[in-house]
């Protein structure tokens, strides 16, 4: 006697409470996103008539004079922006979160208070930092002048060499919470069994964590990684609030996201140019779609999870 198996019919009430976000996110994102990849292939008069010229506009950003050297070397400053975060944040960031999981009784107090400053407005956070590292009224070198370090201060705002880091650092500050609380959520999801079982086996505090602990948070490591590397390529607020469009001094903070508002908005005499802002888009698209892309075929999948 055969027995004949029956499809289970598609569930379509999953589609109807998808609907909704698949809409708005169709809407506010894809529909954009062809637009402008699509206007980077076309030219725009002085008419306003539009006309296709195929890659001229990406030929035209990397090799014209008016174009090319500003976005190699915003491409540069990004580069180094995002090496800050990865270098000095999500470190930080996992040093706060291995001393929150231990416990205490203000874990939620300082969990919160470091939390906070992502919260908050950016104007905000780049007003009271310009007002901190005031070389005239700033208490920056009062203070470090009460610790004995009144020699280090210097206008690092002002200075070329100086400011892109600066901000970068400001910016780890303000940041900082976002990978902590991500480590903090994949350390207090490991089971104490395997912790005790370590300390068990004579096990330190410092092996426990490196050959235990941190293999188990592989993958979070990498989420850390790549939302850090999608949040820096598109970050522009922080910059504009504190140097303006033109990151000064003398674009040294010049990142992608300030070079590509005033490619296609203008700044001051530049006139803005919607078919080079649109190609300068399309290549903060590609550049972040190639990152996501080597995290997950470098990382994701070689990264080897756990069932806890």
């Amino acid at each position: 006697m055969q027995t004949t198996s029956r499809r289970r019919p598609f569930p379509i009430h999953v589609l109807v409470f998808l609907a909704p976000a698949i809409v708005v996110y169709t809407i506010f994102m894809v529909i954009p996103l062809i637009n402008s990849l699509r206007l980077s292939f076309f030219e725009i008069s002085s008419q306003n008539q539009m006309s296709f010229n195929g890659i001229q506009n990406y030929i035209k950003l990397f090799t014209d004079s008016n174009f090319a050297p500003f976005f190699w070397r915003a491409l540069k400053n990004n580069f180094i922006f995002f090496a800050v975060h990865m270098l000095v944040q999500n470190p930080i960031g996992l040093l706060l979160a291995a001393l929150l999981a231990d416990g205490g009784r203000l874990r939620g107090f300082f969990r919160t208070v470091i939390f906070l400053p992502t919260v908050l407005s950016v104007v905000i956070i780049g007003f009271i930092w310009q007002l901190i590292l005031n070389p005239l009224w700033g208490v920056a070198e009062s203070m470090l002048k009460t610790v004995g370090l009144g020699a280090w201060f210097a206008p690092w705002l002002g200075r070329p060499e100086t400011a892109l880091v600066t901000v970068s650092l400001i910016s780890v500050w303000q940041f900082v919470g976002i990978p902590m609380i991500l480590f903090y959520a994949a350390l207090i999801g490991i089971p104490e069994e395997l912790t005790e079982a370590a300390r068990v086996d004579g096990a330190t505090a410092w092996d426990t964590f490196w050959r235990v602990k941190f293999p188990l948070m592989l993958q979070t490591v990498g989420i850390v990684g790549i939302l850090t590397f999608v949040g820096n390529f598109n970050a522009f607020d922080l910059i504009y609030t504190m140097k303006g469009a033109n990151a000064g001094p003398d674009f040294s903070t010049d990142i992608m996201g300030t070079f590509f508002y005033r490619t296609f908005f203008g700044q001051q005499l530049q006139l803005g140019n919607p078919a080079m802002g649109a190609t300068v888009a399309a290549m903060m698209f590609l550049i972040i779609l190639a990152g996501v892309l080597l995290y997950m075929f470098l990382w994701a999948r070689r990264v080897q999870t756990y069932e806890l």
